[in-house]
């Protein structure tokens, strides 16, 4: 049977893309870092299922901080 998991770069891909266009004022730049430093700090979780979603919270949690 194939797996039918998610594709976690092309969900990465799209989080980037989605918070990007949601925030022009932000550099690009600096939301695929922070992109990159959740997916990284994530990479250990067990359970994939969920890891797109709550990264996407968790990045827009970090760049509200920075870019109101």
């Amino acid at each position: 049977m194939a797996d039918k998991g998610i594709d976690e770069d092309t969900a990465f891909r799209e989080i980037t893309e989605r918070i990007t266009e949601k925030h022009p004022e932000a550099p690009a730049e600096r939301i695929a870092a922070v992109v990159d430093e959740v997916r990284a700090e994530m990479s250990a979780a067990k359970v994939r299922d969920f890891v797109p979603v709550l990264a996407e919270r968790e990045v827009k949690s970090r760049l509200k901080h920075e870019f109101k």
